[in-house]
């Protein structure tokens, strides 16, 4: 990675404090159960405690209350959220080695009157309509289509192949990963009588709030009429659909190959596992944790933690799970009971 930092001069830019060799030298990061010496790696979930006692990492970062229960041959470093800081030293090598770029780099198309700021950047073969309105600093790379009329705000990057339609409004510092679509129709068909069915115009458009990223080649659907929204914050993985006319709050966070569908509105600061299923024309309340491959199809409140399908209170699905598991026990059990109740009928009978 290119850089070298003691463990002391790193652990007075985090705040923590060190245990053990406080001059030894890092120069990468890494998995504690793959890093080597001159790596910096952390402990943050217990399941990986066993291996910092033959981590051949140079430094630990942990947890202020982290207790040894063996001889560690690393230097340590107490933080409140080993997690949080190495994501902020993480933060910090990127932006020390990424090249901002700018300038319009040919063969690309921009539309006569559209304006690109000095810093921004437009890569080869991307394609910007006309009536585009771009932000400062902005990172269009290459082979990106941004249709007429939209709106892009400042800080915003858009990794290669990105698509987005005519019309929507990316906020500020908004980052979307490559191949990702955003605006296209929304699955709007109506029925007609001979069994075929008439595509319904979609005219609305997305909205991406500040400060919301999206993952690779997740697709957001245009409204049929209004906006489909991503309010402040959003972070979506890799893989999910979102639907038209849908809604997700502030800060809301979803794993990979989550699917809503239409008019659903989802409140703020949800955690939603990968392949959680919404249906459409429900709401989901603020502050809701979903475990992966739940189905919500109904409307929920919120500060719930749920699991299943359909999806239920997450100690309730534990409990029905363990007799599940059991359930070929049970039912030799009642098959046995059975048969001893006929035998005594029949005895009786005699």
């Amino acid at each position: 990675m290119n850089f070298e930092i003691t463990v002391e001069r790193l652990a007075s830019m985090v705040g923590g404090t060190v245990e053990g060799d406080a001059q030894v030298v890092i120069n990468n990061y890494a998995k504690i159960e793959e890093a080597t010496a001159g790596c910096l790696t952390f402990l943050a979930n217990p399941k990986y405690t066993h291996y910092i006692y033959n981590t051949e990492a140079s430094a630990v970062l942990v947890r202020n209350d982290f207790v040894a229960e063996h001889p560690v041959q690393a230097t340590l470093i107490r933080v409140e959220d080993p997690y949080k800081t190495l994501a902020d030293l993480l933060n910090m090598v990127s932006a020390q080695m990424s090249q901002t770029r700018t300038g319009v780099e040919q063969p690309s198309y921009v539309a006569e009157g559209v304006d690109v700021p000095e810093d921004t950047y437009v890569g080869a073969f991307a394609y910007i309509g006309r009536g585009v309105r771009i932000g400062r600093r902005v990172q269009i790379y290459p082979q990106v289509y941004v249709g007429d009329g939209v709106i892009i705000g400042d800080d915003v990057i858009l990794y290669p192949g990105v698509k987005i339609y005519h019309g929507c409004r990316i906020g500020n510092r908004c980052i979307i990963q490559a191949g990702a679509v955003i605006g296209g129709d929304g699955f709007g068909f109506a029925p007609k009588n001979d069994g075929t069915y008439e595509k319904i115009a979609q005219v609305g458009i997305v909205i991406l709030e500040d400060d919301v990223e999206i993952g690779a080649n997740t697709t957001i659907d245009r409204a049929t009429m209004g906006a489909t929204i991503v309010r402040r914050g959003v972070k979506l993985d890799n893989l999910i659909q979102v639907a038209h006319n849908v809604e997700i709050g502030e800060s809301t966070v979803m794993a990979a190959q989550v699917g809503i569908a239409g008019s659903t509105k989802i409140g703020k600061h949800n955690m939603i596992g990968g392949q959680v299923g919404f249906a459409g024309h429900i709401t989901v309340g603020d502050n809701n944790g979903i475990g992966a491959q739940s189905g919500v199809p109904n409307s929920v409140g919120s500060g719930l933690r749920l699991l299943g399908s359909p999806a239920i209170n997450a100690m309730d699905f534990a409990r029905q799970n363990v007799y599940f598991k059991r359930l070929g026990e049970m039912f030799g059990d009642l098959r046995a009971i059975k048969k001893e109740l006929e035998r005594m009928k029949k005895e009786k009978e005699e």
